[in-house]
């Protein structure tokens, strides 16, 4: 005889297994990477769309980016101190859920328009800064039993299939109607997707890592007021000098892999690739990324972070590349970037969850992030302001910026 659906409805489900709980938060990433990379993929058009002009989608668009950054000093702490990096998680993505399928109304309102697709804009990318910390400091949890350099990369791979996918369909959409706000109305339904799928994890996932058990272990800093653990964050107070020197290679890197913005422009300007194909080229480099990622994460398992160590390399070779007049070389160079940005992106949060005691994880990623992020504002001014008559020097600049950070990587992983 079978029990009553309440006392079935009782019976607590079986945890995932590690690996099954590692896929299934790829899986929240790709369904959510398809919703804000098509976002940001048809951001300026659309703004341009609603009338903005070109100095105001620069303000909104690097507002977001800026945000997205920088304000993961105060929630990585925020995450570490309250112990809610799963409520944390949730509300990043939500936001994310809610706020690009609003954008379709925008075209409706009028003069009021610009105005609330900006905002859902910034919104947006607040969520990624809401959920980016705490979610690094659940998947390093998650992923200690299968190995980090694996769980992550498998994360980071599922991630781009997301980042080009979205775009592509908001292209397709596009083509198809002529319009740009349907294909945001289009993606409420992978971010529906993601936020169920969210949910079936937080319910399945192993009990250390559902309760955020991890977190509380290895934790010896000072106790500090709110207030001073946001001031001790900025700084990076307590973390390792260690993470320092890794933050800080890592933003050097950064900055030499200069946005696909500014290969692009040079691409079209040198008649190489037309606009029109600039998205397949973008997608090969994605769908590179991937590949890398998951060939990077066993292997930073079995040597640790000394993978690394290619990374200023492949950095350094992309713009002997990029910049000829040759196409075939000039793809060759994309690869090659597609290549360093998937080695780097798949092992650096894992070598931080290395680095840093587990009770500062979040903190450590939301500095890093910042670090970073500084990193990638130097690069894109100098390949901004050299791309044009002085690529040599160029190529000279970051080819030295390579040198300090393989030696910084070098001194890091030495020690580890």
């Amino acid at each position: 005889m079978s029990s009553p659906p309440s006392a079935r409805a009782d019976v607590p489900r079986p945890a995932w297994t590690p690996w099954r709980t590692v896929f299934a938060f790829g899986l929240v990433s790709l369904a959510a990477d398809m919703v804000y990379e098509g976002m940001r993929a048809m951001a300026g058009p659309f703004l341009g769309s609603l009338g903005a002009s070109a100095l105001t989608v620069g303000i909104v668009t690097g507002a977001g980016e800026a945000v997205a950054l920088v304000l993961r000093l105060v929630t990585g702490p925020w995450a570490d101190r309250s112990r809610r990096h799963w409520r944390l998680t949730v509300i990043g993505y939500g936001m994310t859920a809610v706020c690009v399928p609003l954008l379709a109304v925008t075209p409706f309102l009028g003069s009021a328009g610009l105005a609330v697709a900006a905002t859902l804009i910034v919104l947006e990318r607040t969520g990624k800064a809401v959920r980016s910390p705490a979610k690094s400091a659940l998947l390093a949890g998650m992923a200690t039993s299968t190995g980090r350099g694996k769980g992550f990369a498998v994360h980071k791979a599922l991630d781009q299939i997301g980042a080009f996918s979205g775009p592509l369909l908001l292209a397709g959409i596009a083509a198809l109607t002529g319009l740009l706000w349907p294909g945001f109305a289009v993606l409420a339904i992978p971010g529906a997707l993601a936020m169920l799928l969210l949910a079936q994890l937080r319910r399945r996932a192993p009990i250390a890592t559902r309760a955020g058990a991890e977190a509380d272990q290895g934790d010896d800093r000072p106790v500090r007021s709110a207030w001073g653990e946001i001031r001790a964050a900025a700084v990076g107070a307590d973390l390792p000098r260690a993470f320092h020197l890794f933050s800080l290679a890592a933003a050097l890197t950064t900055a030499g892999l200069m946005t696909f913005g500014v290969m692009s422009y040079r691409f079209v300007e040198a008649g190489l690739v037309t606009a029109a194909a600039v998205p397949l080229v973008y997608a090969l480099a994605m769908a590179v990324e991937a590949v890398a990622a998951l060939a990077a994460g066993g292997l930073f398992d079995r040597w640790g972070g000394r993978v690394l160590l290619v990374v200023p390399v492949l950095v350094a070779v992309v713009p002997l590349c990029v910049f000829t007049d040759r196409l075939g070389v000039v793809l060759a160079g994309v690869v090659v970037w597609g290549a360093a940005a998937g080695v780097q992106d798949s092992t650096v949060k894992a070598y931080v969850a290395d680095l840093v005691p587990a009770g500062r994880r979040a903190t450590a990623y939301g500095v890093f992030a910042a670090v970073q992020g500084i990193g990638a504002l130097v690069g894109g001014v100098l390949a901004g302001a050299l791309v044009d008559g002085h690529v040599t020097l160029l190529a000279v600049a970051i080819g030295a910026l390579q040198l300090v950070a393989a030696v910084l990587l070098w001194r890091t992983t030495r020690r580890g």
